[in-house]
């Protein structure tokens, strides 16, 4: 291991290490704009030019020179001083000083950098080049003469996207970042660009102009448009969510977060239930109602039906405590009729290993053979695509996939589309078969793709032994995992939330939806009495005869288990709106309507009551590991092909619904398949 001196404090570092790397972790700050820790270096802003001797009589580019033994490197040297004065006005030649009403301003790494290691005044007087801006999508707002050239959003698309619009073009004078092909960046992580320019050139297209970075209050939270449970930083002002950005994680989303995540915080405020309705028998029509009144139809309602005639369903972004509050409610009633896989997914919840994402995200990066059953994880799991990108990139590991074919942003081996095409990667030993068998650590992945049909159950138990016979499982190995797209399902699936032998929600006199709105509403009988309890006037309030508002996920305090079985926290940042309250306590108030008062009156003594019970869910920000056993049922599956999930990435539950943002997303990609669909027609032409 080399050891080298930097402002004359010694260092031994890993081979490989970067001079700029070996800084960091002494604390020494070296300025960048190019460099980023998860991209490739280019080494073309020259921001971060050290002297390092022995060597050449000039400074040098600290992140593409690696630490050698015997090194002394001065980070603040007056040769590096002036060098850096003589980049900073280099990269200010054109770029237009128009910080006042730039929405960079008071987060822009050159505004920073200017005045720490900058030069007071320019010596160019010629005119500032402009350079047109480029229409990439309703997400992103393109100034592109501030832009200095760091390509760190062309090396983002390629490497972490996947995606190749965006590119440098020309040369000299007149080099710019431009689309190649004239149409909207595709790839669903397009507004990180945004995080990462260091200047004003990309922004975002629906924050422009709102609010200015110090007068948001920032609060820590956990997204809830899929089941990876990202970690995000939620700015609001007053009662209102300005904008969502992503918080470091390495183990889930690294410091990325997807489009949805990111710029469907408009829906939060439309179409919002801020008060009880209650349908008038005689004209059919919702009514407003007081608290009260609303409780006391609805505890009379519930006590007059019979217990097995009363149904529960939880929705997918529905979190802990809610689920356990109606549980326990319903259980002293004596129902037990309840359901959290509205989607229709079959499959054995017996054992968590089953239904849990066993190898990890993190634990990807270990895979050297990969195998998707029935699922689309680019638009179900962004962000678990993006880790096997990044895997598949760094080592070139086989993936396949039994299901529909689409486009992954990496190359895969398409294996078939039906259970047939899975028995018989089961019997064979020869290609994709033997990859994974002689794989030292194989993955198998199945979606909700896999388990939303009637041979669900056999299917399942089908993956259980192609993961025992492909060696998916050992005792420091579990390379199993089901990729949900709920982030309330496995929570849920955790306090046992489900009934084992199934119901017909069609016989029930009573069904409370609890911020269920992504079923078949027909299921439910039109002489049934159905309450809805969420945040907005999405499909279950629609068939609901009650209504009672509760709160988002950025308004309450909620525990939510992602995929892994990693308990998270969401944090309260704004408040719900008019009478709206948190999910839990409106259960709670109406157990007290019902003479079944629930034995707890906070939050700290749900949680307590959730620790006791399930001790696993009191441990907060482990990925919970599970004892493998056996699952599913054998039975005969049927030639139906494996279809996704998830068709339309940007529109997938209550909030997205609400969100102009996500639908002008939608409309965007539409426009841009059939563009590509025409182009590709008139190729083969």
């Amino acid at each position: 291991m080399p050891k080298l001196t930097i402002n004359d404090i010694e260092i031994e570092v890993a081979p490989g290490t970067s001079i700029l790397q070996a800084a960091e972790q002494l604390g020494i700050e070296i300025p960048r704009f190019c460099y980023h820790d998860k991209l490739s270096v280019p080494a073309n802003c020259r921001m971060c030019l050290v002297e390092v001797s022995p060597g050449p009589p000039k400074p040098q580019a600290s992140c593409a020179l690696a630490c050698a033994d015997g090194m002394n490197v001065q980070t603040d040297s007056a040769l590096v001083k002036k060098a850096r004065k003589g980049v900073m006005e280099f990269l200010l030649i054109n770029h237009p000083l128009d910080c006042p009403i730039c929405d960079q301003g008071g987060e822009c790494d050159l505004q920073d950098q200017a005045v720490s290691y900058g030069f007071d005044r320019s010596r160019y007087h010629e005119n500032k080049r402009a350079v047109p801006n480029k229409e990439v999508g309703p997400l992103i707002k393109t100034i592109m003469t501030r832009c200095i050239q760091c390509t760190r959003c062309v090396r983002f698309g390629e490497e972490i996207g996947g995606m190749t619009e965006l590119g440098l073009m020309h040369r000299g004078e007149d080099v710019e970042i431009d689309t190649f092909i004239g149409k909207s960046i595709t790839t669903e992580l397009s507004g990180n660009m945004i995080d990462i320019c260091p200047v004003g050139a990309l922004t975002s297209k629906p924050y422009a102009f709102k609010a200015r970075s110090w007068e948001l209050s920032k609060t820590e939270s956990i997204d809830v448009h899929d089941a990876v449970g990202c970690n995000i930083r939620v700015d609001s002002r007053g009662g209102e969510v300005m904008r969502i950005l992503p918080r470091l994680h390495e183990d889930i989303n690294e410091e990325w977060i997807n489009d949805r995540t990111r710029f469907a915080y408009d829906g939060l405020k439309r179409s919002r239930l801020d008060r009880p309705w209650l349908r008038d028998p005689q004209s059919g029509a919702l009514r407003e109602a007081t608290w009260e009144e609303a409780l006391s139809v609805l505890s009379a309602k519930l006590q007059q039906a019979k217990p097995d005639k009363i149904a529960a369903l939880a929705g997918d972004l529905v979190d802990v405590e809610s689920v356990v509050a109606l549980k326990d409610l319903l259980g002293l009633m004596g129902a037990g009729n309840l359901e959290c896989r509205i989607d229709g997914a079959r499959f054995d919840p017996a054992e968590r290993a089953g239904y849990i994402f066993n190898t990890t995200i993190a634990g990807l990066e270990e895979a050297d053979a990969i195998l998707l059953v029935g699922t689309n994880p680019r638009r179900e799991a962004t962000l678990v695509n993006a880790r096997i990108r990044k895997t598949w990139l760094n080592r070139h590991i086989p993936v396949g996939l039994v299901g529909a074919a689409c486009d992954l942003t990496y190359p895969y081996e398409h294996l078939g589309e039906t259970p047939q095409d899975l028995e018989k990667l089961m019997t064979s030993r020869s290609g994709f078969a033997k990859t994974l068998k002689d794989a030292k650590n194989p993955v198998i992945i199945a979606g909700m793709g896999a388990f939303c049909r009637e041979d669900g159950l056999a299917i399942h138990a089908l993956l259980h032994d192609m993961a025992e016979h492909f060696g998916a499982v050992r005792d420091d190995w579990c390379g199993f995992s089901i990729l949900h797209d709920a982030a309330g399902r496995v929570g849920a699936l955790d306090v046992g939330f489900y009934s084992g032998d199934g119901f017909d929600l069609g016989a029930m006199d009573v069904v409370y939806l609890l911020g269920a709105d992504d079923f078949d509403m027909a299921q439910i009988a039109p002489e049934s009495f159905v309450i809805y309890q969420g945040h907005h006037g999405d499909n279950g309030a629609h068939r609901a005869d009650m209504i009672l508002p509760g709160a988002t996920y950025t308004e309450k305090d909620a525990l939510y288990v992602n995929m892994e079985g990693r308990v998270q926290m969401a944090r309260r940042a704004v408040h719900p709106p008019g009478q709206a309250r948190e999910d839990w306590k409106i259960i709670r108030a109406l157990s007290d309507a019902t003479g079944h008062s629930l034995p707890y009156n906070d939050l700290l003594e749900l949680r307590e009551r959730i620790a006791l019970e399930w001790p696993h869910l009191g441990v907060v920000d482990v990925a919970g590991a599970a004892v493998w056993g056996g699952f599913g049922e054998a039975g005969k599956t049927t030639g139906q092909k494996f279809k996704p999930t998830i068709e339309n990435f940007y529109i997938t539950n209550a909030i997205t619904r609400a969100s102009a943002t996500m639908k002008k997303c939608a409309q965007s990609l539409m426009r841009d398949e059939c563009i590509t669909e025409k182009q590709d027609m008139e190729a083969a032409e």
